[in-house]
């Protein structure tokens, strides 16, 4: 499920010195060698924990929006 939200790869030692060494949600150290997952939305990475935290509310949302759709369209009259 997270890796229809986000890439994921293992933290390398090059995106710990160059880009971050915290999730850029919860601020938690990220360790060489987890998996990361890249956010290409927003441009960050996150730990697991938040990774799939915010996939499922995101998922969440777009299920809403079906639902408000499927619910608001317009049914077919014959008095019209």
């Amino acid at each position: 499920m997270i890796n229809q939200c986000f890439i994921e790869q293992p933290t390398t030692r090059k995106i710990l010195q160059d880009v971050t060494s915290v999730c850029t949600e919860c601020y938690r150290t990220l360790k060489e060698g987890e998996k990361t997952y890249y956010d290409m939305e927003h441009y960050r990475y996150l730990c697991e924990e938040c990774a799939r935290r915010l996939c499922e509310e995101k998922l969440e949302r777009e299920r809403d929006i079906m639902r408000y759709e499927e619910e608001t369209a317009e049914t077919p009259s014959l008095f019209r």
